[in-house]
Parts: C-alpha cells; structure tokens; sequence
C-alpha cells in the first residue's frame, strides 16, 4: 500500500513582487502584472519516501481529476494506492471513474494544514516564480514544468518538505 496526499494549485500570470537581496543603495525593479490566465499542478506525495508524482492541466475539472488518477494508477501498479486529498468537487463528483488500485479519502473542509502536499506550492512559487513576469501562458507552463521535474528528481527534498512524525508513523499502529 502507497499512502499519497495530494493536492492541486492555481499557476498564472499575475505576479507579486516579494523581498529580494539588492547592494545598499540599490532599489531592486521588478515586473508585476496582472493577466488572468492559469494552469494548475496537480501533485501526490508520498512524505514517507519523497515520492512525487505530478502532472500540469488546463483546469480543476472531474475530467483532469481523473486524468491525473490514471496517472498515479499507471506508475504505481502493483501498489494500493491511497490518495488523501481535499473535499473539492472534482475528487468528490458521483460518476468519479478511478483506477482498480486507486482509493480516495477526504480530509476534513477547511484544514490545508493537513495536506503536506500543500509545502510543494510556497517552494515552487518561492523557488521559480518569485518576482518573475512571464510573456505567455507557454512560458508559465514550462516554469511549472521545470519545477515540478526538479522536485519529482530531489526525493530528500520532497520528504523534507512534506514529512511529518504523525502522517509516518501511522502504519507503525
């Protein structure tokens, strides 16, 4: 059995400027601006071992839901694999179609403190997307898939990221 969390964020083209280093004296510029257009990460930790699967898609509909579950069902085959994610609508719809190998638990509403996957946004949008104005939506789409794949190959950052004692220690029971 693989115990994942996941979870799934909104990426775009509004920017906000945040601290950076300058010399003394210097005021650093930087772009802001302000275009609605996004993709989404969508992303399933194991905190145990660091692993991580994600994927970029063009909305937080049922129909990318449930792309993303054949994914996690296709690179883990020969594993249980239980997903605990957040109520969203799109984890919960009736006519969900998920993977054999594939289960779903909810977390309670309202408790993001709960979801390690939730670390994996601040450090892509501290890591890559701070103070960055990007051209297109193609350029925000390759800087979220530069990020992704570097953490998907950094699975010691990934567990420390996102372990905690009480997720791990629960097969331990």
């Amino acid at each position: 059995m693989r115990l994942m969390f996941m979870d799934e964020a909104r990426f775009g083209r509004i920017n906000r400027p945040v601290r950076s280093w300058a010399p003394a004296g210097m005021r650093p510029v930087v772009d802001c601006q302000t275009v609605r257009e996004y993709a989404y990460a969508y992303g399933a930790v194991c905190p145990a071992d660091g692993i991580l699967d994600s994927l970029v898609l063009p909305s937080m509909q049922t129909e990318c839901f449930e792309h993303f579950a054949a994914l996690l069902g296709e690179r883990h085959p020969d594993e249980l694999v239980v997903v605990v994610c957040d109520g969203a609508a799109s984890h919960t719809a009736g006519a969900l179609r998920l993977p054999e190998n594939l289960r779903v638990l909810t977390l309670p509403p309202y408790s993001p403190e709960l979801n390690p996957a939730e670390q994996l946004w601040d450090a892509i949008r501290e890591g890559w997307f701070a103070n960055r104005a990007h051209e297109s939506m193609d350029a925000v789409q390759e800087t979220l898939v530069e990020s992704l794949v570097a953490l998907e190959g950094d699975p010691a950052r990934i567990r420390s990221l996102t372990h905690r004692e009480w997720i791990c220690n629960l097969d331990a029971d």
